[in-house]
């Protein structure tokens, strides 16, 4: 379970070391800061919406929402607990792409897509080299 969690494949080299960090920090920091932020608390509003999906207890899972972007977002910029993050900052743009803009057209749900594009490389291989999860492994 630790090596899941904090392990990953560590690129060749440092130009790939250096690519795959920036995009790691500048989603996570985006996330965190451009999403997450706003929703932590969470408004009566977006709970509303999020009641309007269909979940169960929507105060609870638009508390999730908001921490899964703001915490895993912080958390995925800084390399810690990379692949964990990234999974729950993906699912939750999955919520997004399939459930909360489901109905509007492709160019409504691209950041979404984008956000999850770039997030699937961090679940399946971590962090990379220059990350809190290398020091810890």
């Amino acid at each position: 379970m630790k090596k899941w969690i904090f392990g990953g494949t560590i690129p060749a080299s440092i130009p790939a070391d250096v690519a795959i960090t920036t995009l790691r920090v500048i989603i996570g920091s985006c996330m965190a800061y451009l999403h997450g932020l706003s929703k932590v608390p969470p408004s009566e509003g977006f709970v509303g919406f999020v009641a309007e999906l269909g979940f169960p207890m929507p105060q609870f899972f638009a508390w999730c929402a908001g921490f899964a972007e703001l915490i895993c977002g912080i958390l995925l910029a800084l390399g810690f607990a990379t692949r964990t993050s990234a999974a729950f900052i993906l699912f939750t743009m999955c919520v997004a792409i399939f459930l909360a803009k489901s109905g509007e057209p492709l160019a409504e749900r691209e950041m979404a897509i984008l956000y999850a594009a770039a997030l699937l490389p961090f679940v399946v291989s971590g962090s990379g080299r220059y990350a809190i999860d290398r020091l810890i492994k």
